[in-house]
């Protein structure tokens, strides 16, 4: 009796190996797929994480903050940042009651003022500015001076018209 106990333990245990092999092998290939399915998604991100740079280093192209030359130009003022001086300098203009003094058009739905501002280079500006409803875009020229002070100078605007 003692040997048929060690018979049905061996076949058992034989039963319960090959059970075991058998369902690790499937959850092995299973996590194989799902490790290949993660690898190819990491390498989708990774190239459309580059492309999102590339497109970003294009979108600043014309940017002061990214034109060496531009920004050596104001190398003797001692400017840590020209960028946010000058931007902060043109918003300065929108504290004056009614329409921004830049902006050459009376606000329709109320006072036209500069809202978001672009300084492609150690020269020009372009800028977008609304009273709410209505919006347009300007192109400015400035000088910095040894002073600090900025003067503005309106070359170009247009005004986007409503088409209902």
């Amino acid at each position: 009796m003692r040997q048929q106990i060690f018979l049905y333990l061996f076949v058992f245990s034989a039963l319960l190996a090959l059970y075991l092999a058998f369902t690790g092998s499937r959850n092995l290939e299973g996590l194989e797929k799902k490790i290949n399915a993660l690898e190819q998604e990491q390498e989708a991100l990774r190239d459309s994480l580059k492309d999102s740079r590339l497109d970003l280093l294009d979108l600043q192209y014309f940017s002061l903050g990214n034109n060496d030359e531009a920004l050596a130009y104001y190398d003797h003022l001692g400017l840590e940042d020209p960028s946010r001086y000058i931007a902060d300098k043109l918003l300065e203009t929108n504290e004056a009651s009614g329409n921004n003094p830049l902006v050459p058009y009376e606000g329709m739905e109320g006072d036209f003022k500069i809202n978001k501002i672009e300084i492609l280079n150690h020269r020009w500006i372009i800028a977008d500015f609304s009273d709410g409803k209505y919006w347009g875009e300007l192109l400015i020229q400035y000088e910095l001076r040894d002073d600090l002070g900025v003067d503005f100078t309106l070359l170009g605007h247009l005004l986007y018209t409503r088409s209902q």
